[in-house]
């Protein structure tokens, strides 16, 4: 089987008892809850725990402990899938260390690859695409193909939103790091993707709880000045600093690279009238203080009094009334061309495509902006729902549950089902 063949979704439906093999999920129990409703299905479901954390929210039989380097981690998975005779894996996000070398091997192997992600449109979608997501990502960059292959789709199904907690994904990444800490002994070779220690990443959450309140009523009151004055703004959502996107799929090592061009960009060539909104990521655990590198930077290129800093706040609202978003490769970049506001892309982008967002660069877009093709944006979400995308989220139960449901309907080929 080649490795274009090995990765192209099945023809027909799953076959019942195929064998599944999850790899690293979310910080929390989308994984535990995915296996527990695969088994349900009839298929055998193994899972690989990096660390203690990993371990924490699986609970389930058939959990593998790998204790191994990650020099020596593709040889060991190559071993797992010829002893496990695995047919699928699961994993969130290709381009964690160990997932990457885990999706080489799949391709020698044969068996499918299922990467699961925020959802390309958001809210309340969720990626799930086989061989790969974002600048892996096998769908096309034409936007005719989406217009010619949406003609042959009936209408998507009823689609309702489901809530979401921040305080829930808080807790979870707390009781990640704590249990990951306190059983590094029994995992001597686990290397973490993302750049902290697990206890400075604990710290960040909690300073982030404890602010919250704080942090709201500031975001209240800047959302109510922009309403009340009218205001002509720009918006900028921050992604974030660990994510591949950044690293792997764009030109920057990190996001202050990146808010440092925008914000140079924003003072050169935006309209003295004009206003930015630098959106703070919801998910960001507070490591790093981004409103002050934000402030510094502003002030350094002397546009400090028309900077805004948003750390809290619903994006779709902010997103509605913006001139403009400029983004580096975020999924909230659909979220503004669904609502028919510019969009420019600083990295790669499967939603990068002519019609859809501005192709004449950052200092051009401030002044040149112009709102996607409503069509196309309608052909392009419709192709995703049938290609890649699920209905639910991950920070509450009924999106949790919602999310499982549709995932194992689409790993075996069932069609979406109406909310």
């Amino acid at each position: 089987m080649s490795a274009d063949t090995a990765l192209t979704p099945p023809a027909g439906p799953v076959q019942a008892g195929r064998r599944v093999m999850l790899l690293q999920g979310l910080m929390g129990p989308f994984f535990q809850r995915l296996g527990a409703g695969l088994r349900k299905a009839g298929h055998e479901v193994f899972k690989v725990n990096f660390n203690g954390g990993d371990r924490a929210y699986w609970g389930l039989p058939n959990g593998i402990d790998y204790k191994g380097t990650l020099a020596d981690w593709p040889a060991t998975f190559a071993r797992l899938l010829t002893t496990h005779r695995i047919t699928d894996v699961m994993l969130f996000g290709d381009c964690r260390d160990h997932h990457r070398g885990a999706v080489e091997m799949c391709r020698a192997h044969g068996a499918r690859v299922w990467v699961f992600e925020e959802g390309y449109v958001r809210p309340d979608w969720v990626t799930m695409e086989n061989g790969g997501v974002n600048g892996h990502s096998q769908l096309s960059r034409d936007p005719q193909w989406y217009r010619d292959r949406a003609a042959q789709l009936p209408p998507v199904p009823l689609h309702r939103k489901v809530p979401s907690s921040f305080r829930r994904r808080a807790v979870q990444g707390l009781w990640y790091n704590t249990t990951d800490v306190l059983t590094r002994w029994r995992y001597p070779g686990w290397e973490t993707h993302r750049p902290w220690h697990p206890l400075v990443e604990g710290v960040g959450w909690a300073r982030k709880l404890l602010r919250r309140e704080e942090r709201k009523a500031q975001g209240e009151a800047l959302l109510a000045r922009l309403q009340n004055e009218q205001a002509r703004y720009f918006l900028f959502p921050l992604q974030l600093d660990s994510d591949a996107q950044i690293r792997l799929h764009s030109p920057f090592a990190g996001m202050i690279e990146a808010i440092k061009l925008v914000l140079q960009s924003f003072a050169a060539h935006a309209p003295a009238d004009s206003r930015l909104v630098v959106k703070e990521h919801p998910l960001d655990n507070g490591v790093r203080d981004w409103q002050l590198e934000t402030a510094d930077l502003a002030r350094r290129f002397g546009i400090a009094d028309r900077v805004d800093y948003l750390a809290w706040g619903d994006i779709e609202a902010i997103a509605e009334g913006a001139l403009g978003m400029v983004t580096v490769n975020s999924t909230s970049g659909t979220l503004a061309l669904a609502r028919g506001v510019p969009v420019v892309v600083l990295g790669k982008a499967v939603y990068d495509l002519a019609d859809l967002t501005f192709q004449h660069g950052l200092d051009r877009f401030w002044t040149e902006a112009t709102p996607p093709d409503a069509a196309t944006f309608a052909a392009f979400q419709r192709v995703l729902i049938d290609q890649c995308l699920i209905p639910g989220g991950f920070f509450s139960d009924e999106a949790l549950d919602k999310v499982v449901t549709h995932a194992i309907a689409r790993f075996e080929g069932r069609p979406l089902m109406p909310d």
